[in-house]
């Protein structure tokens, strides 16, 4: 086990104390634990890095297999001469 340190800043999610929680790996069993001191509150977290799931295909990450079938049409807009803002 390593020696156990007090994490500057860091704010108990159970008692919201700052300045009391300290953490420690160990590495034979490929952890990282971390304690408030003020309440008893404690936290293990693995440091086994996992693979990242793989993204879901959908219409925003897949590429267009072709460009869409439109046909191009000009739009002139005419001004109402009988409206009129004030």
């Amino acid at each position: 086990m390593t020696e156990k340190r007090f994490i500057a800043g860091a704010v108990c999610p159970r008692c919201s104390e700052m300045d009391k929680i300290r953490a420690w790996r160990d590495d034979n069993e490929e952890n990282q634990y971390r304690e408030c001191i003020a309440c008893g509150y404690t936290d293990v977290q693995s440091t086994v890095v996992q693979a990242q799931p793989t993204e879901i295909p959908t219409r925003v990450n897949t590429p267009h297999s072709s460009a869409p079938d439109t046909e191009e049409v000009v739009i002139n807009f005419i001004p109402n001469p009988g409206m009129t803002k004030h």
